[in-house]
């Protein structure tokens, strides 16, 4: 039997510790928040996305950076694997659109809860208010400081989250404490990150959320690089929501300059578009062009659509000639907005990059340079797409750390 310190209680963190625990180890889980789970709280809008429903096989699909690193966690802790866990702890989950996995009472809370009971009944010990400041390689093992005080353990699984949404305690501690031992950092990005616009028309919808939408990105070479059906937000700096959060994945490196481009009527053909315009119109024939379009788009974002088009939004349905609704319809199937930059990495559901994989065993988690510790969760360089495969790489590189200490 060992004695494990599990350094993040977080989803990682807590897999990591309940996995050694069952395993015989004697098990302490370190959180220095006053309470596990904090950035699991805030997922999925206080929803929680706890994984996706999909093959595991589309889930390397979903990983854009190493995901083949990821072969041995993913199938050996799998999305059902998750679920059932949830399920039996008195979570009942449901499945919405894109496979996502969510809790039937759509609260985060329910979900830290069935956690934290898998945990305690794991026979690990969770220690909370525990600052770990410092980690030692010894000839026997580690030393960690914690709280001020110096304690021993044969192995260390750190699971310390990215530098996201530092007020959750992802401050970038645990790249320190690797760095420290001799690992390679590689550069810390954001990723799933809302973007800033050049444009400043976003503002004035600022919290109207699309639905059913496709967004095509850009990047400053003009190559696509991104589209998706789906979700999308608009925000007082530019835009947000599950569409733009992927597509930055994709231009992060380089943001500014990249272009998004916005069908707001995917369905329908350019022709099919027109002639739905034309019914319309029938229905407002009397009215001018910005009050005939109640039944095809938000009412916000009527005078927006109008504006960009070009024409006179007084322009009596009756008079508007042909070019003028192949305007409209232009403007409609391809909205422009220029990136302007991508929100600081503070604000990012998802830290881009971490421990170098190249230097970490994919079978166990462990380091290839520092026996006797391992890592697992967000702190590695790897990160999905929105839609709960971040936090499904979260457990399963945990359950992988914890089984193979």
């Amino acid at each position: 039997m060992k004695s494990v310190a599990v350094i993040g209680g977080g989803p990682a963190g807590i897999m990591a510790a309940a996995m050694a625990a069952q395993n015989g180890h004697n098990v302490k889980l370190f959180e220095k928040n006053e309470k596990i789970g904090k950035k699991l709280y805030i997922t999925g809008k206080g929803r929680c996305n706890i994984t996706n429903d999909c093959d595991i096989e589309d889930f390397f699909l979903n990983i854009p950076r190493n995901p083949k690193f990821l072969y041995s966690a993913l199938y050996g802790f799998t999305n059902v694997d998750i679920v059932s866990i949830i399920n039996s702890m008195g979570v009942p989950t449901k499945v919405e659109r894109g496979k996502r996995v969510f809790p039937v009472s759509d609260k985060s809370s329910d979900v830290i809860k069935a956690l934290s009971r898998y945990l305690d009944r794991s026979g690990a010990e969770l220690c909370l208010n525990s600052n770990v400041k410092a980690i030692k390689k010894t000839e026997g093992g580690f030393e960690l400081n914690i709280n001020g005080e110096v304690r021993t353990f044969d192995a260390v699984i750190l699971c310390t989250g990215g530098a996201s949404y530092p007020t959750t305690g992802s401050n970038g501690a645990g790249y320190a404490f690797a760095g420290e031992m001799g690992h390679t950092v590689t550069d810390i990005r954001p990723s799933l990150i809302p973007l800033a616009t050049v444009e400043q028309w976003p503002a004035e919808l600022t919290g109207l959320s699309l639905k059913n939408v496709t967004l095509r990105a850009y990047n400053k070479k003009g190559k696509q690089v991104y589209e998706e059906l789906g979700e999308m937000l608009f925000t007082h700096f530019g835009v947000s929501g599950p569409l733009v959060l992927s597509a930055s994945s994709r231009i992060a490196d380089d943001p500014a300059g990249a272009v998004l481009t916005l069908d707001m009527k995917p369905g329908l053909t350019h022709e099919e578009l027109d002639r739905r315009i034309l019914r319309d119109f029938e229905k407002s024939i009397r009215r001018q062009l910005i009050n005939s379009l109640s039944e095809l788009l938000p009412s916000r974002m009527i005078p927006i659509v109008v504006e960009l088009s070009g024409v006179p939004g007084d322009t009596p349905v009756n008079s508007v000639t042909r070019g003028m609704r192949e305007a409209l319809v232009s403007t409609l199937k391809c909205i422009k907005l220029t990136v302007d930059h991508a929100l600081p990495v503070e604000e990012a559901i998802i830290t881009r990059g971490g421990i170098a994989v190249k230097e970490i065993n994919a079978s166990t988690m462990e380091s290839k340079l520092v026996p006797g510790l391992y890592f697992a969760g967000e702190l590695i360089d790897i990160d999905g797409y929105t839609g709960g495969f971040n936090l499904q790489i979260a457990y399963s590189t945990g359950a992988l750390a914890g089984r193979s200490v």
